[in-house]
């Protein structure tokens, strides 16, 4: 950078980063900052851009990890637990022993995806060009940062579009919270890039469907439960041998295999939004199989229409 950014481009970059730290709802933060500095600010661009990957694929990578860890804890966990089977005061101690280094180890991995975004906030605060550790120089490179030398001239902008829609697809494997990155761009962008438009469309509507399934799966949970609770009697010592604790747990049973089942089939769609989020930025034009071909044939037959429409005002007399 030739010259230190304005102070309205430091708070933009600011604001961008900090927004890690509202766990999934701050991720449309970093599309607004692109969308406004865009060709305002490559500086701002470029930092808002940064944030939205960290705040998607940084999530993602860093929540794999996460669960990862937590799965080999549980295995060491209960190995050394059956090694002390039969001491009381080896079973004690090793249960204490996995708690304190449980919690280390959840305080630690929460510290590792925070402590990034905040240094990169005062990095941004004092006018400085930050860059995420390995993300942030293939960033700039993909997106021809670095080429740029003339204020006239900016960076790549399909390549922009490309990895604003690839984190979008990114970011179903936040629940809830992912669909506001879309939701965003489709909202800012889509009557600019009808890629932007169109990707942002189906991804939207893809975790719509996600989220309804995740929802689904506990209130299905719920549900069983309730009917458990409201056959064999809260509160009460249920009777298994009478018929409505029988019934009650047959209802529970289907539900919580109901319920299951569904757990099992989100991540197969985090999965596939990931791949999608991968095929766009090596170029595809990426549809989700079935949605895809509706939304793309939806927005056509909108963008037929209102260019109907428009001839016809033209043409009509006055």
């Amino acid at each position: 950078m030739n010259t230190l950014p304005t102070t309205e481009e430091r708070i933009w970059a600011v604001l961008s980063h900090l927004s890690t730290l509202a766990f999934g709802m701050g991720i449309l933060l970093p599309i607004i900052g692109w969308s406004e500095q865009r060709r305002k600010s490559r500086y701002v661009s470029f930092q808002c851009l940064q944030a939205l990957g960290y705040q998607s694929l940084g999530y993602t990578v860093w929540i794999l990890a996460f669960l990862l860890i937590m799965i080999l804890l549980m295995i060491i966990f209960f190995v050394a637990l059956s090694s002390g089977e039969g001491n009381s005061t080896n079973i004690d101690t090793t249960a204490k022993l996995w708690v304190a280094i449980f919690s280390f180890t959840i305080f630690g991995l929460f510290a590792i995806y925070l402590v990034p975004p905040i240094a990169a906030a005062v990095v941004c605060a004092r006018g400085k060009d930050f860059h995420y550790p390995i993300m942030g120089n293939r960033l700039s490179k993909y997106l021809g940062y670095h080429q740029v030398d003339d204020e006239a001239d900016w960076p790549v902008e399909e390549h922009e579009d490309r990895w604003v829609a690839a984190m979008g697809h990114l970011g179903v494997i936040i629940a809830l919270w992912g669909i506001l990155a879309p939701l965003t761009t489709w909202i800012l962008q889509g009557k600019r890039s009808l890629f932007l438009k169109f990707q942002a469309v189906q991804t939207t509507t893809y975790q719509v469907f996600v989220n309804i399934l995740y929802l689904g799966m506990g209130f299905v949970y719920l549900f069983g439960l309730m009917a458990l609770f409201a056959l064999t009697g809260l509160g009460t010592t249920p009777d298994q041998s009478s018929p409505m604790s029988m019934v009650g747990l047959l209802v529970f049973g289907i539900m919580l295999l109901f319920a299951s089942i569904i757990m099992l089939v989100v991540p197969l769609f985090h999965i596939l939004g990931q791949w999608a989020g991968y095929r766009v930025l090596k170029g595809d034009d990426y549809h989700y199989p079935v949605l895809g071909k509706l939304v793309e044939k939806r927005i056509n037959n909108n963008t037929r229409l209102a260019a109907d429409g428009g001839r016809s005002v033209e043409g009509k007399p006055s």
